[in-house]
């Protein structure tokens, strides 16, 4: 019944966007210096994102960085190639594109959250689980309780036994914070998300995309619990200490950072439905560097669930020197295991060993993006971008090496995890910054870029 009404509203939604735009083309035509004033002069349809980008950068006031954004916003008329994914004018632009990109910043703090949780080993303290929460412990015979229940884990048998119930109280809130924040997320996504709809601002290709992201949200609770559930049953070994199945966090982690990129994404497509182009030489030079970029970005993606299976192995601890793995380049063990397949991802030696290299390849790939874009004819703001991502590598390494030099202290390895998704935040900006333009912008470009 629900995705009957929904799909109902964002046809609707569709039909006012038509009639929409083909009034606001009728209006504008008559009124071209109104918006000249409001969007600051730049030329043809580059002018009108100046809005949109500013959103998003309004503390960054370089003039190359005030008219970067070519973004055709819904108040302006929806040229062929260009398909706005937001009706009713810039205001409406502007309320879904907070609204996204609140709910993007929701998620990576959601992240940086999860991080601290796992690193205090909090995680295992609820023994169980409700979709809709609840109260957490309010009287003393309340936490007596809890704390019995918690007793009964293989994690307080095997590691936290004569835990004093006040220590246990630091971990329990710990973890009820981490799942009472993701619930509120998802009450802080919905709510906007309805209220829009019913206002007819969100077009059906956007309802869809937003559906499903929220569907993948839902989903988080059910994957956080099924990988916390893991923990709560008897390792396989009387000497292993109790952990969660490095599989399944590295589930739970992937999906949150699928649900992040998704958000941006659409937050940025939202507010610049078009990319910085002010020229056909930009143009090209923007496709150069997305033949670099979108395959680096798997790279980086790839980097970072890698990275989840060293926390799901515990493999931080182990081999806490650099560049060395103890005495030796490559451990004796790296194949110890059957069959092969699992040592990649079970085998802490192998493990470890593989996020090393993928981390050297990610920050070597970044540096040759920079070098050879060096000389090419790029948007300054394509340009900005490669800066801060080879400055952010360059940080993700040198966290990730303090971090295991230091036997993974909470403060750093929280850092490193909340770096990861920094790098991959600015290869999303990157690669939407340089995708290519809709044809009705092309064909308005100049050869080259105008100097004033």
């Amino acid at each position: 019944m629900f995705g009957r009404q929904l799909v109902s509203i964002l046809r609707r939604n569709k039909l006012q966007n038509c009639f929409f735009n083909e009034s606001s083309s009728r209006v504008l035509s008559k009124r071209p210096r109104l918006f000249s004033s409001e969007l600051g002069g730049s030329s043809g349809a580059q002018r009108n994102a100046l809005y949109g980008f500013k959103s998003l950068i309004k503390d960054f006031h370089k003039p190359w960085l005030r008219n970067m954004s070519t973004t055709a916003t819904a108040t302006v008329e929806n040229k062929e190639g260009l398909k706005l994914l937001v009706t009713a004018g810039a205001r409406a632009q502007k309320m879904v594109g907070i609204w996204l990109f609140g709910s993007a910043a929701w998620v990576f703090s959601m992240v940086v959250l999860g991080g601290v949780t796992r690193l205090t080993r909090s995680g295992l303290s609820m023994t169980d689980w409700k979709f809709t929460g609840n109260l957490p412990p309010l009287s003393d015979e309340d936490w007596l309780a809890e704390f019995e229940k918690y007793k009964q884990s293989p994690e307080y048998k095997r590691v936290n036994k004569g835990m004093s119930i006040e220590d246990f109280k630091f971990i329990y809130w710990m973890e009820y914070a981490h799942r009472m924040w993701g619930r509120a997320l998802g009450i802080m996504f919905a709510l906007p998300f309805s209220y829009f709809l019913h206002k007819g601002y969100i077009t059906l290709r956007l309802g869809l995309r937003l559906s499903a992201l929220f569907g993948l949200g839902a989903g988080q609770g059910l994957i956080g619990w099924w990988m916390v559930k893991s923990g709560l049953e008897e390792p396989a070994s009387e000497y292993a200490q109790p952990r969660v199945s490095p599989y399944r966090l590295t589930a739970h982690l992937t999906s949150a950072f699928v649900i992040y990129c998704g958000l941006l994404w659409t937050a940025l497509s939202v507010v610049m439905p078009e990319p910085p182009a002010e020229s056909v030489a930009w143009v090209r030079g923007a496709a150069k560097v997305k033949r670099l970029a979108l395959p680096i970005s798997i790279l980086v993606g790839i980097t970072a669930v890698s990275g989840a299976f060293v926390a799901g192995n515990d493999a931080g601890h182990a081999y806490n020197t650099f560049p060395k793995m103890g005495d030796n380049w490559i451990p004796n063990d790296i194949f110890s295991m059957e069959p092969f397949i699992r040592n990649f991802f079970e085998n802490t030696s192998t493990v470890q060993l593989d996020h090393r290299i993928l981390a050297t390849t990610t920050l070597m790939s970044i540096g040759i993006l920079w070098w050879s874009t060096r000389k090419l004819d790029i948007h300054p703001a394509v340009r900005f971008l490669i800066g801060n991502t080879i400055g952010m590598a360059a940080l993700q390494v040198t966290l990730g090496i303090s971090t295991l030099l230091s036997y993974v202290p909470v403060s750093l390895g929280t850092a490193h995890q909340a770096g990861a998704l920094t790098l991959l935040t600015l290869m999303v900006l990157l690669n939407h910054t340089v995708r290519r333009p809709s044809m009705s912008l092309l064909k308005s470009l100049p050869p080259v870029t105008r100097t004033p």
